[in-house]
């Protein structure tokens, strides 16, 4: 039985062109399911410390523009571990630009744009087949100012 650790899990590449002034942030959380105090059922989300096969994590990156100054160019990708099946549809970002990728991180478009050759034959991309998810941030980040961006993926 595969069993992995939130640690394990958490693999981030971040990418802001010139600036160090950006400060990074990942939690990697799954769903737990809980009774309230009316005894009715209820999901919140907690920290991944061990996921099973079959369980959903959810990778939420917040990105802090730490300086008195404009981040411009700002770029986070995620590589998407092996164990690891994205969950389509399932990335997103305010004001950003959402490409993957599926050549490890080589080359990165929209997930209509993709596609994937298997013994000789070429076919659309799929959620399985990809590697990295990376977020474009459309607009400059302002000094201070905060971003957040999020993927889910299934552990196989």
């Amino acid at each position: 039985m595969k069993i992995l650790s939130g640690i394990l899990l958490t693999l981030l590449a971040f990418t802001a062109a010139a600036q160090s002034h950006i400060d990074v942030q990942t939690t990697v959380q799954k769903e737990e399911v809980f009774l309230n105090d009316t005894g009715e059922e209820e999901k919140r989300l907690v920290p991944a410390e061990k996921v099973l096969p079959g369980e959903t994590v959810y990778y939420t990156i917040t990105f802090t523009n730490t300086s008195d100054e404009v981040a411009d160019n700002v770029v986070v990708t995620n590589p998407i571990a092996e164990e690891l099946l994205y969950l389509d549809g399932s990335a997103f970002g305010p004001g950003m630009a959402i490409v993957f990728s599926v050549d490890g991180g080589e080359t990165f478009a929209a997930a209509n744009e993709l596609n994937v050759t298997e013994n000789g034959e070429t076919r659309a991309a799929e959620a399985k087949d990809f590697t990295h998810v990376r977020w474009v941030m459309q607009n400059d980040l302002a000094a201070g100012a905060q971003g957040t961006a999020r993927f889910a993926a299934i552990l196989e």
